[in-house]
C-alpha cells in the first residue's frame, strides 16, 4: 500500500515549508504513525508531529444534462520536522541569473514580488555599453 502519494506544492505549502511544515497527499486509510514513519524513511528526516486533514470532494453539475456528479476527496498530511531539517523538493533556488546579449553585454534578471505576491522578472542592463536614452520629439499642431 502506498501511504504517501505525492507532495503538495502550492504557494501556501511553500510558505509553510519555510517554517518546517510540509504538505503531502496520503492514502485515505493511512494513520498518523504510518505517515510519520513513511516520510522519515523516504526523506531521511525526523518527524515531530503529523496533522491530517480530510477534504471532501466537490459536487459539480453537468451543463447539458441536469445531473450532478461528485469528485473524489483527498486526505492531506502536514508533517512538522525537527528544526534545521529540510526536504529538498520544497526548496526553491534564490539566485540571480546573468544572461549575455549578442554583443556579449551582461544582463541581470531579478525576480521581484508585487503587492499580490506574484513574481515578476525585471531585466537590468549594466551601465557600461548601454544605449543612450532617446528623447521624444513633441509634434505640435502649428
Amino acid at each position: 500500500m502506498i501511504i504517501v502519494r505525492k507532495p503538495i506544492i502550492t504557494e501556501k505549502s511553500m510558505k509553510l515549508a519555510q517554517n518546517g511544515l510540509y504538505a503531502f497527499e496520503v492514502d485515505k486509510n493511512a494513520t498518523k504513525p504510518q505517515v510519520a514513519k513513511e516520510i522519515a524513511q523516504r526523506f531521511n528526516v525526523k518527524v515531530l508531529q503529523v496533522k491530517i486533514v480530510n477534504i471532501k470532494g466537490k459536487v459539480k453539475s453537468q451543463k447539458r444534462v441536469r445531473k450532478n456528479y461528485a469528485l473524489a476527496g483527498v486526505k492531506k498530511a502536514y508533517a512538522l520536522l525537527k528544526k534545521g531539517e529540510k526536504i529538498a523538493i520544497f526548496e526553491t533556488p534564490k539566485e540571480e541569473a546573468v544572461v549575455t546579449t549578442a554583443e556579449s553585454e551582461p544582463i541581470k534578471l531579478r525576480e521581484k514580488k508585487d503587492i499580490l505576491g506574484r513574481t515578476k522578472v525585471k531585466v537590468e542592463r549594466s551601465a557600461v555599453g548601454a544605449a543612450p536614452t532617446t528623447q521624444r520629439k513633441v509634434i505640435t499642431g502649428k
